[in-house]
């Protein structure tokens, strides 16, 4: 039998590491765009809310504090127009990694199990199938399952890696075709005020997708890109309260549970709004610029109206763009990471500071 361990696929990354070097190489240093973590200063807002409440002697509850919870219902109601939600449908938990990658151990997925993905993925929807002994099969297409019926489906708009944003219509028919089936729906949302061009994303929990019923559905939610909290590892998960209540049951035999400072800096991240505003015209600003240097340079662009990634292609096997670039002092990820059908594109992250993302562009500019 194997350990869980040798079931796990390879950690992805780990083939970067020649690049890496070839691109660490240039003389004016890496432009290291090929993971999305935030670079930019944790709002003092947040940072003082965090020291204020560092005296914290005691255990935090698993369900998480009722401020924190109330705080993500205000928000997603605020920002997103999501309504009806009570304290029973919200969980705060510590980074949605890891959340994804249990989700179907903690709602009592194993061993032949079907899971289903997007084609284009976040390589932990494969993770979480891997951990449990679950089929994971990736498909942008429903029908093409013929009669099986996976016990839980990833939804992931906007996309990692793509930046595609799923319109309502979609949406909506997949929240009733899992319904109709008896599947769980669970929607990675972490990426959802992220968005630059088209249509503003909407959650699952919106009542033009769910109906107002949040009947077998879930939502993934994470303050790293929004509220620059990746080191905080602040996020939630709100849907169906029973299906919220498998989860809680789980987490507390398993003693999963937020920190009791940073359940107080998420409520003052969420709270705050003028922040994300700021940090997401940053986002803004840097993305315009290199994509007019991506382009210039010959690439396509492709989906990339949301996230914080440009999804690019040259025609070509994405090893050999991650390699040309590289030999430019610039590092990005290539699509094979996120599954065969990324195999000619790489996704290019926009999270690096201002001064890293004017050298990528110089760099890209002297390669015309």
């Amino acid at each position: 039998m194997l350990g869980v361990s040798q079931r796990l696929p390879d950690f992805p990354w780990d083939k970067l590491t020649s690049y890496a070097e070839t691109a660490g190489a240039h003389p004016d240093g890496i432009v290291d765009l090929s993971v999305g973590t935030p670079v930019d200063p944790t709002p003092e807002v947040v940072q003082r809310a965090l020291r204020d409440a560092a005296n914290s002697p005691g255990y935090p509850v698993t369900i998480g504090n009722r401020a924190t919870r109330q705080a993500a219902i205000d928000w997603l109601a605020r920002s997103h127009g999501v309504e009806g939600l009570g304290l029973d449908a919200v969980l705060p938990v510590i980074g949605s990694k890891e959340l994804i990658a249990s989700m179907p151990l903690h709602l009592g997925i194993g061993q032949g199990d079907l899971l289903v993905h997007p084609e284009l993925a976040y390589p932990t929807y494969e993770v979480s199938a891997a951990l449990v002994g679950a089929r994971a099969r990736a498909t942008d297409s429903l029908t093409s399952l013929g009669p099986e019926v996976p016990k839980l489906l990833w939804l992931n708009s906007p996309s990692n890696p793509t930046g595609r944003v799923l319109p309502v219509e979609h949406l909506r028919k997949v929240v009733e075709w899992c319904r109709e089936r008896g599947t769980i729906l669970v929607s990675d949302e972490c990426y959802i005020e992220c968005f630059w061009e088209g249509e503003k994303p909407v959650s699952v929990l919106h009542p033009s997708v769910s109906g107002g019923s949040f009947e077998g559905i879930l939502a993934v939610h994470s303050l790293s890109k929004r509220s620059n909290l990746a080191g905080y590892r602040c996020a939630f998960v709100a849907g169906d309260p029973s299906l919220v209540g498998e989860l809680l049951a789980v987490r507390k035999n398993l003693g999963l549970q937020m920190p009791g400072p940073q359940q107080v800096a998420m409520v003052a991240a969420l709270d705050d709004d003028e922040h994300a505003r700021e940090q997401h015209a940053r986002y803004a600003a840097r993305r315009a610029k290199l994509r007019e240097a991506l382009q210039a340079a010959g690439f396509a662009i492709d989906h990339s109206e949301a996230s914080l990634y440009l999804w690019g292609t040259r025609g070509e096997d994405c090893w050999k763009t991650v390699g040309w670039l590289a030999e430019h002092g610039i590092l990005v990820a290539p699509g094979e990471f996120y599954g065969v059908a990324g195999r000619s594109h790489v996704r290019v992250g926009f999270t690096a500071t201002d001064e890293r993302i004017d050298a990528a562009v110089a760099r890209l500019t002297a390669s015309l």
